[in-house]
């Protein structure tokens, strides 16, 4: 039985010429601190890797420090905006756990900004929020993701950057689902800090980066030595980070390819709907290889490893729990109520092709429609 592989947003295949860069990384030796000749070749990947991500989201190379993965960029950006004044955080509801659960670790009051029933951010709720700031609480830190992980909704990153910044803010923007699938312009968003994951987009697992505006000040976590324009100690991760350039250059050339797909998913999306399926987003912008379903009364659990068994493979909700899957508060904070508990997601990416959304669409109905025979039989 063929597989298909549909869970891009967990983790994407590697890419071929990322998996060679970081073999002939892994290969070279060098410690890139090192001032030889060695030292100075394993330097120099980092650096063309550090401006090969830097031009996927439109900035400049130093902008970027590069760290284990979106998780500890996420945490680097909040403690940094705590460091230098913060003292109430906002977030919004849909934001990942690693930035929700950071924000609460902080030990500060948090307010969660909420979402409309689309899933795309309040602003209306910022705004005013903002309006009423008082200054005891430092400046205002507001988190808002890119795109979502769950459902491929595109927040509106600049317009809730424009209110931050009047206000003297810092805004962060988790762009780990959107970088490769959109196109980001840094500087146009005005986000003042951008986390980002190398495997989300066909590199290595474990590395990632924080992108960091000029009104931001990054105050270390690691301490130690001076790697990373002393923004993180410890030796660079040179095969990783050699893989996450490589891996950034291809998805900058990929952008179009994966928006024209948008079709391959709209046409699953369609024959799901028919079939009496519920879409989350489907009236706003969403990435194009995103699609978060669901139908009453049918457990997540079950569509998982019955797709699973008829190889197809997808997530119920966020991949990061440990393999337990709980309803999504994501959808939660949508209004979505008891769907919370019953919606799947299937993600594509760089390799996926035109038949496996057809397989998607084909496997899940055919699963549903044994579900609703046996609960007629059981009626009967």
């Amino acid at each position: 039985m063929t597989q298909v592989y549909l869970d891009y947003n967990a983790t994407a295949p590697v890419r071929p010429a990322a998996a060679q860069a970081a073999l002939e990384a892994m290969q070279a030796v060098g410690n890139p601190s090192s001032v030889h000749s060695a030292g100075r070749a394993a330097h120099a990947r980092i650096e063309q890797a550090r401006a090969d991500v830097a031009t996927l989201v439109g900035s400049h190379a130093p902008s970027v420090t590069f760290v284990s993965g979106g998780a500890e960029a996420n945490a680097l950006a909040i403690d940094s905006a705590i460091a230098t004044g913060a003292r109430r955080l906002i977030v919004s509801a849909i934001e990942h756990a690693t930035v929700l659960e950071t924000a609460k670790a902080a030990a500060l009051t948090v307010e969660i900004m909420p979402v409309d029933a689309q899933g795309v951010a309040d602003l209306g709720w910022l705004a005013e929020r903002l309006s009423r700031w008082d200054a005891a609480d430092g400046a205002p830190f507001v988190a808002l993701m890119l795109a979502n992980n769950e459902t491929g909704v595109i927040q509106p990153i600049a317009q809730a950057a424009a209110l931050v910044r009047e206000a003297g803010g810092w805004l962060h923007a988790d762009a780990v689902q959107a970088a490769g699938k959109i196109a980001i312009d840094f500087r146009e968003l005005g986000a003042d800090t951008l986390s980002l994951s190398a495997h989300k987009l066909g590199g290595p697992q474990g590395v990632g980066a924080l992108v960091a505006g000029a009104r931001s000040t990054i105050s270390r976590r690691l301490h130690g030595g001076g790697q990373e324009r002393g923004r993180r100690a410890g030796t660079q991760n040179v095969p990783g980070i050699a893989g996450f350039g490589a891996a950034a250059s291809e998805a900058l050339q990929d952008l179009q390819a994966i928006a024209d797909r948008s079709t391959w998913r709209d046409t699953a999306e369609r024959a799901l709907l028919e079939a009496g399926a519920v879409v989350f987003g489907e009236r706003v912008d969403r990435l194009a290889n995103t699609l978060c379903f669901a139908a009453p009364g049918y457990d997540a659990n079950l569509q998982v490893m019955s797709l699973d068994l008829a190889g197809v493979m997808v997530s119920a909700g966020a991949a990061c729990s440990s393999g337990k899957v709980t309803p999504s508060h994501v959808l939660a904070a949508m209004g979505a109520g008891d769907l919370a508990g019953c919606a799947i997601r299937a993600s594509g990416g760089w390799a996926t092709c035109e038949q496996d959304w057809s397989r998607l669409a084909e496997a899940w109905i055919e699963a549903n429609d044994r579900r609703t025979a046996r609960r007629r039989a059981s009626a009967a």
